[in-house]
């Protein structure tokens, strides 16, 4: 059991000094200390490895083990005789007056290992001078050297300079005095403890992350190596789980002995608690927090890691899911360990109102735009503590806090959220779950924080009165369309009531005026559809192009000048919606005749060309400006009647993409007009899904 023990242990510390040595050595940039600190880890690692193999393997320790220790203990004594090197000019003194001290312990370690080279090659027993020498008095020696060297080190560094090596200093002195005390008890009993050698491994591995920090915190020997918040945290809380399983383990060992026939059964029930309450430890939000704030505080420089906050930050804002106020209280409230918290934003009527909350209730508590309590803020943009104020309300200015502050349950601090210099915004932050200091380092962060959260909801609220814009725009847009229908539909019957007293005793009048009324009745009636189906798609079908310039035509017969309807080719299909495409050749029919003069000519022709069907509306009326077709002409609400909308053109247009089709125009201002729409002719599904999504 114990030899799996000891295995177990040193091969532990040799892959805990391996990870170090791979971490220093990709971060490595040529630094002296660097290289020797790196040397002193790989050392390390072989002697831990060589004793983990010789153990596992049966076989007693060698030589190999032996000159590897000596080397491990110089490799840790030369980087603290480096570091106790100063290169200062003004500490030269202290360089000399450590001068022979150093002389001296390097022929200490010259000597240790020239004289086990020569008894293991002399063949030489073992257990006799060499064990002597190497073993035990050698290695107390190399303990107490070791331990000195810490001592000076750390005596002669300026105090301002010690945060930086004081892990060093454990580390590396405890790793000595636990040898110290190892030999020192094989020397009072002329034999080695196995217990305490076994454990020699585990102890080793446990100084890693202490150098670790070490390295990355000391400006002047670390190489660049950055020791993760994350790994720290994670790694203490296996440790302190590890030791608690370890004693819970050990009491009921105890237990199982000391409770006689109740004994298993305590045991039992006594292990079963002790993992639940560390179950319970381990998800507990206050133990976690503290522990975060625990390592920030005592092991950095800085209280936190600003790259992973600031992934984390834009992480939880940019994440799907609740609402994008609730993730801005969230991410500002994790950045200082806070459980809840609540949102107010500037709306129209000049007020801060709540918007969203997060674990606490914040009701409709309402803060005006011109109180004192905002202007502080905007002018300041000062992270408020509210504790700080109620004990110290001069350092404010005393400006007046608002009442409903005191009744958001726990409220701690108040972050403004500035956007453009001016106030946004604000969050009230409920108290944390471990005591978090508000020092100048954490106030700017909040601040640095609440501008980029304030940048995150102004986008959302431009956004959302896009959405709004964009709706009342569709719905303003729809209504010009029917309003220009219901246009078309009164000048045709205007047009036939101008006619009726001049015509209302010819049957052929009477006729065309009952087949027009009609028609308009059908069509105030698909309009009616229209609108009440809201946007739903038209699926166009196949259709003879013909048949809908013949209907379109007739609609317009009893203006003047009459529409001339003239046919090459009869038998040519599209695919579009009927109603639709009418209304568009009826449209440019219509414009074709209110542009001529009565005495005039509007003619519709249908013909075929190279796969399409050409619908031309050529009329003999005034025509348009090369300039008015260029700027104006398919523009919305851009005419050249009167009374006209602008709408007619621009949405024949439209439709004629979407079948896939086209719209060209020439006119001159003396020649007339000519609208011609290509239409692709309907050959199947393949036109039809070209002519649909093409």
């Amino acid at each position: 059991m114990l030899v799996n023990i000891a295995v177990f242990s040193y091969a532990t510390a040799a892959v805990a000094f391996v990870f170090l040595s791979v971490l220093l050595l990709t971060s490595w940039r040529g630094r002296l200390h660097g290289m020797m600190l790196t040397s002193a880890c790989l050392l390390s690692a072989a002697w831990a490895t060589a004793i983990a193999y010789h153990v596992a393997s049966g076989l007693p320790l060698s030589f190999l083990t032996d000159a590897f220790g000596i080397l491990r203990n110089a490799g840790w004594a030369v980087f603290l005789i480096m570091l106790l090197g100063p290169l200062k000019p003004a500490e030269a003194v202290s360089v000399a007056r450590h001068r022979p001290f150093v002389v001296a312990i390097a022929a200490f370690y010259l000597l240790l290992i020239v004289a086990t080279v020569y008894f293991y090659w002399a063949g030489l027993n073992p257990y006799g001078v060499v064990a002597f020498v190497t073993s035990i008095v050698g290695r107390v020696a190399m303990a107490v050297i070791g331990m000195i060297l810490v001592e000076q080190l750390y005596r002669n560094t300026p105090p301002k300079e010690r945060w930086g090596i004081k892990y060093l200093c454990l580390g590396i002195g405890g790793m000595f005095a636990y040898d110290f005390y190892l030999y020192s008890d094989a020397m009072l009993f002329r034999q080695l403890n196995p217990e305490i050698w076994a454990a020699r491994g585990a102890v080793n591995a446990l100084i890693v992350p202490l150098i670790a920090i070490a390295a990355a915190r000391n400006p002047r020997w670390s190489l660049g190596i950055s020791v993760s918040r994350r790994i720290l945290f994670h790694s203490a809380a296996l440790f302190g789980a590890a030791f608690y399983l370890l004693a819970m383990a050990a009491a009921g060992y105890l237990l199982r002995i000391f409770g006689g026939s109740w004994g298993t059964f305590l045991q039992a029930v006594f292990l079963f608690g002790a993992v639940i309450l560390l179950a319970s430890v381990l998800f507990s939000g206050t133990l976690r927090s503290w522990l975060k704030v625990f390592i920030s505080k005592h092991f950095y420089s800085y209280n936190y890691d600003y790259r992973e906050e600031w992934l984390r930050f834009t992480r939880t804002l940019s994440d799907d899911g609740q609402g994008l106020g609730e993730r801005a209280v969230q991410a500002i409230a994790e950045l200082v360990e806070s459980p809840g918290g609540g949102l107010w934003i500037l709306r129209e009527p000049g007020n801060y109102e709540p918007v969203t909350h997060w674990n606490i209730p914040v009701g409709q508590r309402i803060e005006p735009a011109e109180s004192a309590f905002c202007r502080f803020l905007e002018t300041r943009q000062w992270v408020i503590d509210l504790q700080e104020y109620q004990a110290s309300p001069e350092r404010y200015g005393a400006c007046p806090m608002p009442q409903w502050l005191s009744s958001i349950p726990k409220a701690w601090l108040v972050v403004p959220l500035m956007l453009h210099r001016k106030l946004f915004g604000f969050v009230v932050l409920t108290q944390p779950r471990s005591k978090v200091k508000l020092n100048w380092e954490v106030s700017d962060l909040l601040k640095i924080a609440g501008n980029q959260a304030a940048s995150y909801l102004a986008q959302q609220e431009a956004a959302n009165a896009l959405l709004v814009a964009r709706q009342f725009e569709s719905f303003n847009r729809m209504s010009t369309f029917v309003v220009h229908d219901l246009k078309n539909l009164v000048s045709q019957l205007s047009l036939l009531l101008s006619n009726a007293e001049k015509h209302k005793a010819n049957p052929e009048f009477q006729k065309d005026m009952l087949e027009t009324v009609d028609l308009s009745v059908q069509k105030m009636r698909r309009l009616l559809q229209k609108l009440s189906a809201g946007n739903s798609m038209e699926q166009p079908v196949p259709l003879l192009i013909e048949k809908v310039l013949q209907q379109a035509v007739a609609d317009k017969s009893v203006a003047e000048p009459k529409p001339v309807l003239e046919i090459q080719d009869g038998s040519l299909e599209v695919l579009a919606n009927r109603a639709s495409l009418e209304r568009v050749i009826g449209h440019l029919i219509q414009n074709a005749i209110e542009a001529t003069p009565k005495d005039g000519q509007v003619v519709v022709s249908l013909a075929k060309k190279e796969g399409t069907a050409i619908v031309e509306v050529r009329d003999t009326g005034h025509g348009m400006s090369a300039e008015f077709m260029h700027e104006r002409l398919f523009k919305p609400f851009e005419s050249t009647k009167a009374a006209g909308m602008g709408i007619g053109v621009f949405e024949s247009r439209e439709y004629i993409h979407e079948l896939g089709g086209q719209v060209e125009v020439a006119s001159s201002e003396t020649n007339g007009t000519t609208f011609r729409v290509i239409l692709p002719l309907y050959s199947g599904n393949d036109a039809v899904e070209k002519a649909v999504y093409g």
